[in-house]
């Protein structure tokens, strides 16, 4: 593939703007690297900079937006003495900087000012800065001096629009074979009395290793429920037995318990498994802890499925540091490797060996569960906004999208029909690899019967429209709840029913189930956990079935009955919501991202808003985001 000079916010927001804060904190040409370190940890660690999204809208930690570094931007100038730099100087000392960083990456330098740097603009506790930059130091200074940075971008986004012009990533396209695509036919309902499939779906385990029972559950770490968290004050409890509703991970003991009761939910026929197994404690982790997450929790997954076959995907938590996922062509101690070669051996009793191929390449691949149906798991850290590797070449990194093309267009081919799963959701994405792949979805709408992601650890979908008029619902991507608490959540998984396994299935989902293990009742004095199904989708929303078109009109019920919204709200957060209310503001935000499969595109959204003159679509993004 051919090198783009595309550079990510965090190269732009880490653009070299040394000079100003104090001359031990190096020389120019190291400005570019230290700064891009301080800001790649400031998304990496969590929710003490800016959210996203209003906080009415969304309570969780908003990761890796754009908009975030509007606000990041303003006090990195004032905190950095630039406020008086002029476009030709900014652009002058930028040349420098680049001709600099050629000469001189030193690894330690930039580490020892992006120490200072975390540490002044207050991204975490002093010990947690120390950590995470040595962390981050290499793969990041390896980014840095392989990438391409534009003087011209860099001081656009410094010094305004009217100094240069600065994007996020070039706009690419990808290709769409010439087969002319097949009239849309929506799916006939089953039969009575045809098989049914249930398929459990797991995503966002997240399990801390370190959880003690009594810690603080508020400490000032980005993880807390932990050794080294201390004991909260008298004032307050400290963390439950079996999870905390706070910015904890779950301990061995309640995945133990979710893994040995979905039973009650099953029998199943598949388990879709999409990814972040560690814990977010991101500022400590080695290879060996990765490696010691993905081994315990597979054989866990084993222990108690037994010979339910099981399908995962790659989560971005899964590497270190934390979104780190470089394409194949790179090599060395630097690539993916490690990871995918031990994931491949984990997983090699459920997949076959096409697939372990591939998954060995770039953490992708397809196989076929059962005849008519072609499952494809994708590599979603590939569309990333936080995956920094991406600052080299974003361009259908792997080419993994174009392969997606081939599989579908195969499919297509043969009659078969496609389920695809992934960790991060397709609106979550870069924009560029985010309409292409709705694109994809839109031409492929008669072969995809239906598209399973996690990441936002909430209970949400998102729907896609015909890109002609964006109103014709065509798909939907259903987003299932984490099994961990973070933050402030129940634990919780997704059974689906799918149309079953006969001659000229549909394979579309049916309805769906989310299981629960309310926290609160768990951890009282002599209880055992009890998991317990918190909702049935159809029954709950009153959908007449589970296709797209059905899922576009419950966003606009919701948009006019306030009580069906309270229920979606108190769903959406696993039975746990937070204690601000959601008030009209609140409601179209995340109305608009259940339309949003298409990243970036507030269009999707106009008709949410009664009076256009009186709303302004694009404040209701940026989206709710989180990882």
């Amino acid at each position: 593939m051919p090198r783009h000079g595309v550079s990510p916010v965090q190269s732009h927001s880490g653009s070299g703007w040394g000079r100003g804060l104090d001359r031990s904190l190096g020389a120019p040409n190291r400005g570019l690297l230290w700064m891009g370190l301080g800001l790649t940890l400031a998304l990496a660690l969590g929710d003490s900079l800016f959210l996203g999204a209003p906080a009415e809208a969304h309570p969780l930690p908003a990761h890796g937006h754009p908009a975030r570094f509007n606000g990041i931007a303003p006090q990195l100038r004032n905190a950095l003495g630039w406020w008086n730099l002029t476009c030709p100087v900014c652009k002058a000392l930028f040349t420098a900087i680049n001709f600099g960083l050629k000469k001189e990456p030193n690894v330690a330098r930039v580490g020892s000012v992006a120490i200072k740097v975390c540490n002044l603009l207050k991204i975490a506790p002093p010990a947690v800065c120390q950590s995470a930059v040595h962390l981050f130091e290499d793969d990041v200074v390896e980014v840095w001096t392989r990438s391409v940075l534009s003087p011209s971008e860099a001081c656009g986004l410094l010094l305004g629009s009217s100094c240069g012009h600065w994007d996020i990533f070039s706009s690419w396209n990808i290709s769409l074979p010439a087969v002319p695509k097949p009239p849309p036919k929506p799916p006939s309902p089953p039969a009575p009395g045809a098989p049914i499939s249930r398929i459990l779906f797991l995503t966002d385990l997240h399990w801390d290793h370190d959880y003690l029972e009594g810690t603080d559950p508020d400490c000032a770490d980005p993880l807390c429920c932990r050794r080294g968290s201390g004991l909260p004050p008298a004032s307050r409890p400290g963390a439950g037995y079996w999870g905390e509703y706070s910015k904890c991970d779950l301990p061995l003991r309640t995945l133990e318990s979710l893994l040995s009761g979905v039973g009650l939910a099953g029998p199943f026929d598949m388990v879709y498994w999409t990814g972040d197994i560690p814990a977010h404690d991101v500022w400590q982790q080695s290879r060996q802890d990765q490696l010691r997450a993905l081994n315990t929790i597979t054989a866990l997954v084993r222990k108690f499925l037994g010979p339910v076959p099981v399908y995962p995907a790659v989560g971005n938590h899964e590497s270190t540091p934390v979104n780190s996922f470089p394409p194949p062509f790179i090599e060395g101690n630097h690539s993916s490797r490690w990871l995918y070669e031990a994931m491949a051996k984990a997983w090699e009793p459920w997949l076959p060996a096409e697939a372990l191929r591939t998954l060995r390449i770039g953490g992708f691949y397809a196989l076929s569960p059962r005849p008519g149906l072609r499952l494809i798991s994708l590599n979603m850290n590939f569309c990333s906004r936080e995956n920094f590797w991406l600052l080299i070449n974003s361009t259908d990194p792997a080419g993994q999208l174009q392969w997606l093309v081939g599989e579908l267009q195969a499919a297509e081919d043969r009659g078969d029909k496609v389920h695809i799963i992934g960790h991060i959701p397709p609106g979550h994405c870069l924009k560029s690899w985010s309409w292409n792949y709705y694109r994809i979805v839109a031409r492929y709408e008669s072969t995809l019967a239906g598209q399973f992601f996690g990441h936002t650890h909430v209970d949400e979908f998102e729907v896609f429209y015909d890109e002609e008029t964006l109103s014709r619902p065509l798909a939907v991507a259903f987003l299932a709840p984490s099994a961990t608490t973070y933050i402030g959540l129940n634990p919780g998984y997704r059974v689906y029913q799918i149309d079953g396994n006969y001659s000229g299935s549909s394979h579309v989902v049916l309805d769906h189930e989310t299981y629960i293990l309310n926290l609160t009742q768990a951890n009282e004095p002599g209880a055992t956990p009890h998991w317990q199904r918190l909702y049935r989708a159809r029954e709950t929303y009153g959908l007449p079935n589970a296709l797209p078109a059905a899922w576009h009109d419950l966003v606009y019920r919701m948009r006019g009955d306030t009580r069906l919204f309270q229920t979606f709200w108190f769903l959406y957060h696993k039975g746990h919501p937070p204690s601000e209310p959601c008030r009209a503001p609140c409601r179209l935000t995340t109305l608009c991202a259940q339309l949003s499969a298409r990243s970036d595109s507030p269009a999707l959204c106009r008709h949410l808003v009664p009076d256009e003159r009186h709303q302004d679509v694009q404040s209701l993004w940026p989206r709710p985001l989180f990882c």
